[in-house]
């Protein structure tokens, strides 16, 4: 917010998440600080309802994410994880799975958002939290962020994290995590492109509201479509989606966004976006 980091003081509806609106960005922080914000299935709910809310909102723009307390997300609630365990011993198996589905629900929530989204990293990246950190579309990190993958050696899987990790960083590094229940500090994981900046203690802020002014310089609509033909490129050969971005480009491109993107490039200013 103006370059400072970002303390939402306002709960609203929410228990395990606070939420501060500044213009078109929605600021979301993970508030469990005394469980390192480990998600439980209501910060789960809390996000997704969030998120959800600022989609349908019209005026948010950006959805930032971070954790309280100089974490970022220490994985499943151990609690949450237990009960599930315990209903599956009573019900059958489909409850521990509806459970763990619950954490891909809300990745790609994130990761398909027609927002644009940006996740700041600090201190304890794990579980659930490390597939929120790559689904969003940028991630930004301090020295002090650690990368944990330790489910093989666990003996369990880290199921609802593999295909963001796949996105993020491609089957050889994903593999290589996987098999060693890797510990990733912030230099290795810029290596990797596990995030997309790193910073030294006390730039982040000043790195985040970089960030958000160029989101903010784009149009939203534009953003939008880029998002969703992206996502589709990453599974689909080029020459299978030829009609459809020329499609996609026609739309922009003789849309009130594009009239207004090449008058403000001719008159040299700004270009003025139209809520979404």
């Amino acid at each position: 917010m103006n370059g400072q980091q970002a303390t939402p003081a306002q709960h609203g509806p929410y228990r395990a998440i606070a939420a501060c609106q500044d213009g078109p960005v929605l600021h979301l922080m993970l508030d469990r600080p005394q469980a390192r914000n480990a998600l439980s299935l209501e910060m789960v709910g809390e996000l997704r309802a969030a998120l959800a809310a600022a989609e349908a909102d019209g005026t948010v723009r950006v959805v930032v994410l971070r954790g309280a307390g100089g974490h970022f997300c220490a994985g499943a609630d151990l609690k949450d994880t237990a009960a599930a365990r315990m209903r599956a011993a009573e019900q059958g198996r489909q409850a521990l799975q509806d459970y763990n589905a619950e954490f891909g629900h809300l990745c790609n929530a994130y990761a398909r958002s027609p927002l644009a989204t940006v996740a700041v990293l600090e201190g304890a990246v794990m579980g659930g939290g490390f597939g929120l950190a790559c689904a969003v579309d940028v991630a930004l990190a301090d020295a002090s962020v650690v990368f944990r993958l330790p489910e093989t050696s666990l003996g369990v899987v880290p199921a609802q994290i593999a295909p963001y990790l796949v996105e993020r960083i491609g089957i050889a590094q994903a593999r290589r995590l996987a098999v060693t229940g890797a510990r990733v500090d912030g230099a290795a994981a810029l290596a990797i492109g596990l995030v997309h900046e790193l910073h030294a203690p006390g730039q982040l802020d000043a790195a985040l509201a970089r960030v958000l002014g160029e989101i903010l310089q784009c149009a939203p609509g534009a953003l939008a479509a880029t998002k969703a033909l992206l996502a589709q490129a990453v599974h689909e050969p080029p020459q299978a989606l030829v009609d459809l971005a020329a499609r996609v480009f026609a739309d922009a491109a003789l849309g009130d966004e594009g009239v207004e993107g090449v008058l403000a490039f001719l008159e040299k200013r700004k270009a003025k976006w139209a809520a979404r």
